[in-house]
């Protein structure tokens, strides 16, 4: 896992992250969206172009079974916002990713999501 993503962002190869997915990968966001490995490869190649000159930094890479979580923040290029981001992967029997899982939130307004726990 710790590979896969590594890869792409040293070096924004998205076809070699996608030699780590199954063929059958799904990616799951919130809500019903759901993307093939196909189209999300796709996706993040589009994106990868935006987001260059990303910084990324790691706080949780945890795995239990066939589940790694990875928790990061991000400081998006040309002063974008930061955002903090959960993915969770499923690795596959065969040693691949079979699903990902991912929320992304603006860290400026995440104070604001609190509100309902006063």
């Amino acid at each position: 896992m710790q590979k896969a993503l590594a890869g792409l962002v040293e070096t924004g190869d998205v076809a070699a992250l996608g030699a780590f997915l199954s063929d059958d990968f799904v990616h799951h966001r919130p809500g019903p969206t759901t993307r093939s490995k196909a189209e999300w490869l796709a996706a993040v190649g589009t994106a990868m172009v935006a987001l260059a000159g990303m910084r990324i930094e790691i706080h949780h890479l945890l795995a239990d079974g066939d589940r790694v979580a990875l928790h990061s923040r991000r400081w998006l290029p040309d002063g974008g916002p930061e955002i903090a981001v959960v993915d969770v992967w499923r690795i596959g029997a065969d040693g691949l990713i079979a699903e990902g899982w991912e929320i992304i939130e603006p860290v400026a307004r995440a104070a604001d999501n609190f509100e309902w726990w006063t």
